[in-house]
């Protein structure tokens, strides 16, 4: 039966006909290539000729048959699906790392959410870690890096003792440099995405526990006037370090008795958006801690409506980090609360807040989380739960009186 050309066309490849239907790329194939190099020396190599998804020929070479036979199935199945990308196989890891990161320095340079802070943290973890030349993936070309093979990196970071919060940190932002490849259409799968970090169960997301009344009483007693101010302002409105020393008078309405939260500042004195969208926000302003604010602008020198509300001598940013080395660390020490970090304020505002009964949702707001996963991850073993209790009481009472009513009410 003959062949009919209007529907195939025909390849004939070392003596053998091969058919297939027009339109299709042509299926890859492997040859056994000898040469002799200009010093005389035979050679011999296997070559892989193939057409990508848009009919342009394709060569790929290997030292053994094996490695050329396994690399023609892993091409057809990728023209096939429509995710091959020639340069996958020629781009390292580390090189798409170098594009990755110079645009993150572009975004910094521009103010489009990247602070120096936070391109030196990403810059850290990849050079660190994504880079390592022990058990990194620098040096592997894009078109090996599997999910699989990511697993593996997982695996390896967990072995020389990375820990379960710096490990997803670390795939987070492999995946950001892949998700950038994929943008410059150097591959076509993010093989990082979905890939997980399983913890044991003591490993999970530690609890807060906040700092007690009795504990923040202490600092205030023993804290000086101004420094007074502050700590009582932090511990009462929540507000992150950065979001509190970035803080101006203008941001802040007596009138309506509320503050408003749009920028942080960070360690380098770079003023920014805040850590996430949700970090802008309204923080009701307590009426105890309104009338002490109004008497801090009063006697502060800075008190225009663009002036820090808690400035350094010069009316420039505070040194966090010195801050806590001068002043709050020895006030801890002399209050008896060592273990007490400059965060532990804002926990102890978010834990008085559920306990003024503020559903999860306000708390979530007024805290400027992201989601309200975050928000239950870490403090909703401080949310009562009356409607659970009186059902399991209604639950013990019908067990221990048969007779009686069995409806468990659930307010």
């Amino acid at each position: 039966m003959g062949l009919r050309v209007n529907t195939h066309s025909v390849m004939f490849r070392m003596g053998t006909v091969i058919t297939r239907p027009t339109g299709e790329a042509d299926m890859a194939s492997v040859r056994k290539r000898s040469w002799i190099t200009s010093k005389g020396e035979k050679r011999t190599a296997w070559a892989v000729d193939f057409a990508d998804a848009t009919g342009a020929r394709q060569r790929r070479q290997f030292d053994t048959k094996r490695e050329a036979d396994a690399f023609r199935v892993e091409a057809e199945g990728q023209v096939r699906a429509g995710t091959f990308r020639p340069e996958a196989d020629k781009v390292t890891v580390s090189t798409v790392v170098d594009q990755y990161l110079a645009d993150c320095r572009g975004r910094m340079e521009r103010g489009e959410k990247m602070t120096r802070h936070h391109f030196e943290t990403v810059e850290g973890l990849i050079r660190n870690h994504v880079l390592n030349v022990e058990y990194g993936v620098g040096g592997m070309k894009l078109a090996h890096l599997t999910a699989s093979k990511v697993g593996a990196f997982r695996d390896r970071l967990r072995g020389v003792g990375v820990s379960v919060p710096l490990t997803r940190k670390v795939l987070g932002a492999l995946s950001r440099v892949l998700s950038h490849a994929v943008e410059a259409d150097l591959i076509a799968v993010n093989a990082a995405r979905g890939i997980k970090v399983i913890a044991r169960r003591d490993q999970g997301s530690t609890k807060v526990v906040p700092p007690s009344k009795d504990d923040l009483q202490r600092l205030l007693a023993l804290a000086d006037e101004d420094f007074r101010i502050v700590i009582l302002f932090a511990a009462a409105s929540g507000l992150r370090a950065g979001e509190l020393w970035a803080l101006r008078w203008r941001l802040i309405d007596f009138a309506a008795s509320e503050i408003v939260v749009e920028t942080r500042v960070d360690r380098f004195k770079t003023e920014g958006t805040t850590k996430s969208d949700a970090g802008v926000r309204n923080v009701p302003l307590g009426a105890g801690i309104a009338p002490i604010l109004r008497a801090w602008k009063l006697k502060s020198r800075f008190s225009k409506a663009s002036d820090l509300v808690f400035p350094n001598r010069r009316g420039g940013y505070v040194n966090h980090d010195n801050r806590m080395h001068r002043s709050f660390r020895p006030l801890c020490l002399a209050a008896g609360v060592s273990s007490l970090r400059w965060h532990s304020l804002r926990h102890f505002a978010i834990s008085t807040w559920i306990e003024a009964g503020l559903s999860p949702k306000a708390v979530q707001t007024f805290a400027g989380h992201s989601s309200l996963e975050m928000t239950m991850d870490r403090y909703g073993h401080l949310f009562p739960s009356e409607t659970h209790k009186n059902a399991f009481d209604a639950i013990a009472a019908s067990l221990l009186n048969p007779g009686g009513t069995q409806t468990a009410h659930v307010g």
